[in-house]
């Protein structure tokens, strides 16, 4: 009777661990549920932002002006999250802002992505003086500051969108880079590598058909964070004058437009805040649930 005793409990904390990593699985997609409802919303906002905003972002209301949110005294429900001192409708210009700051976001990524894969993916498989210079390259690019580069990048040519991009995309380029160097080391030591290259397949098609299939992973999950990392930053060159100039909407210049009003129209700074913060940590939550989905050693856990 002790043995059956034994042997039930045996069996049934094995059935238990092996329902674990479903458990766990099904709580990670809970819990993703919420990031992703928040990209959805303001990313289907700032892409139909022109239909809807309830007024045009820069529309001037002087007679509206400094309107509080619609819950405080004084406060209009035509107008929900309140007014600027200009009488532009808060909530507009975050709409139109997200547009903004996911276009940047996304455009930076692009461009630096493609150049720090390209750079990486030679550095990496043929190595030698090539692979020196490009990875001086990046550590130099790495230890620059990113703020100092875009306000004299600013101050050279001129704030502007496409500006942003560019220096953006020059920054980011070298942690692309760096990863994809890493990777390539790696999986061009394998034999279905040394295979091609003794069946005859060139560089270039090693490169594209055996190595940078295997790469693809990381290079997402990279990319994915990267895209907060650019809205975080352009928020803060905007709010310095170096990013989105105006009257273009971003959420950075409006954070700047109401630090001189911050205890008298909180609202002013707060809601494009919140904003910021909602975008970007949704963001990061996303990459590290895609880092351990397409991570093998953890993907059964997710």
């Amino acid at each position: 009777m002790a043995d059956a005793g034994i042997t039930l409990t045996a069996d049934t904390d094995v059935a238990a661990a092996s329902d674990l990593p479903g458990s766990l699985r099904a709580r990670a997609r809970r819990l993703l549920i919420v990031p992703l409802l928040i990209l959805v919303t303001f990313g289907g906002l700032g892409l139909l932002a022109d239909v809807a905003a309830p007024y045009p972002p820069n529309q001037i209301a002087l007679r509206a002006r400094m309107l509080p949110p619609f819950w405080q005294e004084g406060g209009r429900l035509a107008h929900p999250l309140g007014t600027d001192r200009l009488g532009r409708d808060i909530t507009s210009r975050i709409i139109h802002g997200a547009r903004v700051s996911i276009a940047a976001g996304l455009a930076a990524v692009a461009v630096g992505g493609v150049i720090g894969t390209l750079l990486g993916l030679i550095s990496g498989y043929f190595g030698r003086w090539i692979d020196t210079l490009i990875m001086r390259a990046t550590d130099a690019m790495l230890s620059l500051p990113i703020i100092l580069i875009a306000l004299l990048f600013a101050v050279v040519f001129g704030p502007s969108f496409r500006n942003l991009i560019l220096v953006l995309g020059l920054v980011m380029w070298a942690r692309f880079a760096r990863l994809v160097r890493g990777e390539v080391l790696t999986w061009k030591e394998r034999e279905f590598v040394a295979l091609a290259r003794v069946a005859g397949c060139s560089p270039f098609r090693i490169l594209q058909r055996h190595i940078f299939p295997n790469i693809v992973n990381p290079l997402v999950v990279l990319a994915t964070l990267q895209v907060g990392w650019v809205i975080i930053v352009e928020a803060s060159l905007s709010f310095l004058g170096a990013g989105i100039p105006p009257p273009t909407p971003s959420w950075g210049a409006m954070i700047a437009d109401g630090r001189s009003h911050i205890t008298t129209a909180w609202w002013l700074s707060f809601f494009p805040g919140v904003a910021l913060v909602l975008v970007v940590l949704s963001i990061n939550l996303l990459g590290d649930w895609l880092r351990d989905f397409l991570d093998p050693r953890t993907r059964n856990l997710t």
